[in-house]
């Protein structure tokens, strides 16, 4: 099946890491956000109800529950992402049909995260696609400033010279692409926010990356 006309043009896919490369159904953010309210619950003394109601507000409002707490509590980025990180990954299997469309995709693949070297690294390894991208653009390449920032886009596309113009991002958070779209992206919503989606910075949505990519460039 051919690329549809508006994403023809594009020489360079970017993909956000957690619930896009691997389905939402896997549930890593899961036991990931339960480390994260653990964290804020013995780092501020709050009740475990209250740590993840901050949790999410910092989510907000920062982009990640991390920049609040940097923010606000002055919490040290290096000991926050190793202990939020410390989960199994032993519902993430390798999906080889999958690897194999995105090893097809004509030009560069660069995945671009809110997450750490290392766990960008761990859920690469896990999943059997460290060899199909050119590059990671993680968290410390952005001095821990997330998505949706516009410097971190920005920082992004200094750092693996990405002209916009011809670049599509892949991502499960609709917040994160609205910046890709002002920049002139194309932008896909894969997963369970793509269902009902109206946002009109968002150009294509499906339940998840592989369905997307059967549709598609299959």
């Amino acid at each position: 099946m051919p690329l549809p006309a508006a994403l023809a043009h594009v020489d360079t896919w970017i993909f956000d890491l957690d619930q896009t490369l691997y389905p939402h159904e896997a549930e890593v953010m899961a036991l990931i956000e339960g480390k994260m309210t653990a964290f804020v619950a013995r780092e501020t003394g709050l009740s475990q109800p209250d740590a993840y109601a901050l949790q999410k507000s910092y989510l907000f409002e920062h982009g990640t529950t991390l920049a609040g707490l940097m923010a606000h509590h002055g919490v040290e980025p290096r000991r926050f992402l190793d202990e939020v990180h410390d989960v199994s990954l032993d519902t993430l299997v390798p999906d080889p049909e999958l690897n194999a469309m995105v090893a097809s995709m004509k030009g560069r693949r660069i995945v671009f995260t809110n997450g750490d070297e290392p766990h960008a690294v761990r859920i690469l390894e896990k999943l059997e696609m460290t060899a199909l991208f050119d590059g990671v653009f993680h968290l410390e390449h952005a001095n821990y400033i997330p998505k949706p920032n516009l410097l971190t886009f920005e920082l992004m596309m200094k750092a693996h010279i990405v002209d916009p113009n011809t670049a599509a991002f892949f991502e499960d958070s609709p917040k994160n692409l609205k910046p890709a779209c002002e920049l002139g992206m194309k932008t896909i919503l894969v997963g369970p926010k793509a269902d009902g989606n109206t946002d009109p910075w968002v150009h294509f949505r499906d339940l998840n990356l592989k369905s997307f990519l059967r549709n598609h460039l299959g």
